[in-house]
C-alpha cells in the first residue's frame, strides 16, 4: 500500500467520523495519518507534515498541529485549505491575532460563507478587541439556524471579554427570537456592564442610549429600577 492510498483511507475515515460522530472512524483516520507522517520516507515531505498535522488536529492537540503547519507555511501561503486549518489551529492555541490573519487569507466565497469559518473568525475578532466586525458578520447572514448560533457565540464571547454593548445587542435579539430567561439575564447583565463602562469613562453616552432603547416598552420591575438609576446618573452628568 502506497502513502497516497493511506492518505485517501485516512481522509475517508476522517470524513465519515466527523459526519457520523464515530470515534472508531476518527481513530482509524488518526492511525493512517500517523502511519504516513511518521514513516522515514514521508516524515520530511510536505504531505508527511500535513498528515501529522491532520492526526493531531483530530486529537485536538493544536500546539502540535501548529508546529507541523508552521514547518511548511512558506510553501503553502496561498493554499485555501492550509490557511483555514492554520487559522483554526492558531485559535485553538489561543493565538487569536495569528488566527485572524490566517483566516483572512481564505479567499473563496464558498469557504468565507461557511458557518465554521464565520464562527471562528467572529471569535477571533472578539478576542482581538474588535466586536463590531463580529457583529457585522452576523448582520450579513440570512435569518437561519446559523445566524442564531452566531448570535449566541457573539453574546457569550463578548460578555466574557467585557464587550458589553455588543453582548447586550446580541442577547437583545436572542431574547426577541426565543423568550428563554437566560437571554433576558444575559441582556440585563450586559446592559448594566455598559452603564458601568460609561461611569468609568470607557463607553460613550450613545452606547447608553442604545441600552435605553433595548429597555423601551419592557414592563419589568428590574427594568424600571435600572432605568431610574441610569436616568438619574444622566441627569447628574
Amino acid at each position: 500500500t502506497t502513502p497516497q492510498e493511506y492518505i485517501i483511507k485516512a481522509v475517508v475515515h476522517a470524513s465519515l467520523g466527523q459526519a457520523t460522530g464515530s470515534r472508531d472512524h476518527i481513530k482509524m483516520a488518526q492511525q493512517h495519518f500517523q502511519m504516513v507522517g511518521a514513516s522515514p520516507s514521508e516524515c520530511d515531505t510536505i504531505p508527511g507534515r500535513q498528515c501529522m498535522a491532520s492526526c493531531f488536529f483530530l486529537m485536538r492537540n493544536f500546539d502540535e498541529v501548529v508546529i507541523y503547519l508552521n514547518s511548511i507555511k512558506a510553501y503553502m501561503y496561498s493554499d485555501e485549505d492550509f490557511n483555514w486549518n492554520h487559522g483554526i489551529a492558531m485559535a485553538g492555541t489561543g493565538n487569536f491575532r495569528a488566527a485572524e490573519e490566517a483566516l483572512l487569507c481564505v479567499q473563496s466565497e464558498k469557504n468565507r460563507n461557511d458557518y465554521v469559518y464565520l464562527s471562528w473568525l467572529a471569535r477571533c475578532y472578539i478576542m482581538n478587541g474588535n466586536p463590531r466586525s463580529a457583529w457585522e458578520l452576523y448582520m450579513k447572514l440570512e435569518n437561519s439556524q446559523d445566524s442564531f448560533n452566531l448570535l449566541q457565540l457573539i453574546a457569550n464571547d463578548c460578555y466574557k471579554m467585557g464587550h458589553f454593548l455588543y453582548a447586550a445587542k446580541a442577547f437583545d435579539v436572542l431574547e426577541r427570537l426565543d423568550p428563554d430567561p437566560e437571554y433576558w439575564e444575559g441582556k440585563r447583565s450586559a446592559c448594566v456592564g455598559v452603564f458601568q463602562m460609561c461611569i468609568a469613562g470607557k463607553e460613550s453616552r450613545a452606547s447608553l442610549d442604545e441600552v435605553l432603547g433595548m429597555f423601551r416598552n419592557v414592563s419589568n420591575p428590574q427594568v424600571e429600577y435600572i432605568l431610574r438609576i441610569i436616568n438619574k446618573w444622566l441627569a447628574d452628568h
